[in-house]
C-alpha cells in the first residue's frame, strides 16, 4: 500500500509546522495553561491558516479535505501540544451538522469554516462510561421547535463555545440538536483540565434548540469515529516529539563522565519506546483510512487502533519520562506536559479498555465466535 503523501498534504504539514514553531511556543502554551487555557484566540489563528474550514466542504467557504489531511494536521498540532479544541471544533462539529438540512447547512457551516463560531459537540454524560447511545438527556416539541432538559461533562472549551451540538432522546431515538449557548436555561461551568486545556459542564433546563436530525446515533457514531482518528494522529504526534527530546536528553546528560546514551540498558528501552511508536502510527494511518469504510467495519477498525494507541501512549509516555529521572515531572520542563497530553488522550472517546471491549463485541457480531 502506498504511503506517500501528495504535494499538497506535505505543504498543508509544512504550513502548520511552520506556524506551531513560530507562533506556539512551549512559553506561550505555558502561560496559556496557566492562566486557566482559554485558546479562543489560538483557535483563530489556526482558522487564518484555512484549518477552521479543512474539512467543510468548499460550498460552504471550507476547504474540502479528508480524513488524511486532518491527519496530517492532527500530527503537527500534537507535536506542538497545541491545545485549542481543534478536533472537537473543527472536524467533529461539521461532520454532526452535514446530518442537517441544507439551510441548516448554509446557516453554520461557513461560520464554522471562518471561525466566526465556535460549536463543540457536547456528547458525555455521566454514568455513560463512552457508549453513545446511553444517554438521559431529554427533548420535547416546544412550539415550532423544541427543549432540551439534561446534562454534558467533560465539554471541551465549553465557555469559550458560541454553540453546541447536544444528542438528546426524541421519541425514544436518539437525536441530534444544536443548542445556542446564549439561549435561556443554558448553563456552563467551566474549569482547566490536567493537560492544560480547558472544559466544562453544561446543564441544559428546558433550553431552546434546533433539530439536526432524528437519526442522531449514525451520525454521532461516525463524528467520533473522525474523532478517534484524530486523537490518533495526534497521539502520534505527541510521541515522536516526546522520543525526540528523550533521545536529545539522553545524547547530553552524563553521569560517571560518560552520557546517558551510551548505557546499553537505556539504549535497549529507547528502541522499545521507538518500536512503540511507530505500532502507533501505522495504527492511526489504518484508522484515517478506515475512515470511509461501512459502519460496523469502520467502528471496529477505529477501536482496534485506539486501543493500540491507548497502549502505545502510556508506555512511550512513562518509559521516556523515567529516563528523564527527576525532571522529567517537573511542570517547567516541556517533557511532562507531553505525557499529560498522552495520558489525557489515551482517555479521550474511550480508554483503552473500553475500546478492547468493542473490538470483542464487534467481533461477535460479525463472526458470531469470541476473539
Amino acid at each position: 500500500m502506498d504511503f506517500e503523501f501528495t504535494d499538497d498534504q506535505v505543504s498543508l504539514r509544512d504550513a502548520v509546522a511552520r506556524w506551531v514553531d513560530k507562533g506556539f511556543t512551549f512559553e506561550r502554551r505555558h502561560g496559556i495553561a496557566k492562566a486557566g487555557g482559554r485558546t479562543r484566540e489560538v483557535y483563530a489563528e489556526l482558522a487564518e491558516l484555512g484549518l477552521a474550514g479543512l474539512i467543510v466542504p468548499e460550498a460552504h467557504g471550507g476547504m474540502g479535505f479528508g480524513p488524511v489531511e486532518a491527519m496530517v494536521v492532527m500530527e503537527e498540532l500534537g507535536r506542538g501540544l497545541v491545545n485549542a479544541p481543534y478536533a472537537a471544533a473543527a472536524l467533529m462539529a461539521p461532520a454532526l451538522l452535514q446530518a442537517g438540512s441544507p439551510e441548516l447547512q448554509a446557516a453554520w457551516l461557513p461560520k464554522i469554516a471562518g471561525a466566526e463560531s465556535l460549536v463543540i459537540p457536547a456528547w458525555q454524560e455521566r454514568g455513560a462510561r463512552y457508549r453513545l447511545d446511553k444517554i438521559s438527556t431529554s427533548a420535547t416539541a416546544q412550539g415550532a421547535g423544541f427543549a432540551l432538559s439534561g446534562a454534558k461533562h467533560v465539554v471541551p472549551a465549553a465557555d469559550e463555545a458560541d454553540a453546541f451540538i447536544v444528542p438528546a432522546m426524541l421519541d425514544g431515538r436518539v437525536a441530534l440538536f444544536l443548542v445556542e449557548k446564549a439561549a435561556a436555561g443554558v448553563e456552563v461551568k467551566a474549569y482547566p483540565t490536567q493537560d492544560g486545556a480547558r472544559a466544562g459542564e453544561l446543564k441544559l433546563a428546558n433550553a431552546a434548540a434546533t433539530l439536526i436530525t432524528k437519526d442522531g446515533l449514525a451520525a454521532l457514531e461516525t463524528a467520533t469515529d473522525i474523532g478517534i482518528a484524530a486523537a490518533c494522529a495526534e497521539g502520534v504526534g505527541a510521541m515522536d516529539k516526546l522520543v525526540a527530546l528523550t533521545v536529545e536528553y539522553l545524547n547530553t546528560r552524563k553521569q560517571f563522565g560518560v552520557t546517558l546514551a551510551t548505557f546499553q540498558a537505556l539504549r535497549h528501552r529507547i528502541a522499545d519506546v521507538k518500536m512503540q511508536l511507530e505500532l502507533g502510527r501505522s495504527m492511526s494511518y489504518f484508522a484515517s483510512l478506515k475512515l470511509g469504510e461501512l459502519g460496523a467495519q469502520r467502528r471496529r477498525a477505529l477501536s482496534q487502533a485506539k486501543v493500540q494507541l491507548g497502549n502505545s501512549m502510556r508506555f512511550v509516555g512513562q518509559q521516556c519520562i523515567q529516563m528523564h529521572g527527576g525532571i522529567g515531572v517537573t511542570d517547567e520542563y516541556i517533557g511532562s506536559h507531553y505525557f499529560k497530553r498522552l495520558t489525557v488522550l489515551e482517555m479521550t472517546l474511550g480508554d483503552t479498555m473500553h475500546h478492547l471491549g468493542e473490538v470483542s463485541n464487534r467481533m461477535q457480531d460479525t463472526a458470531g465466535v469470541f476473539a
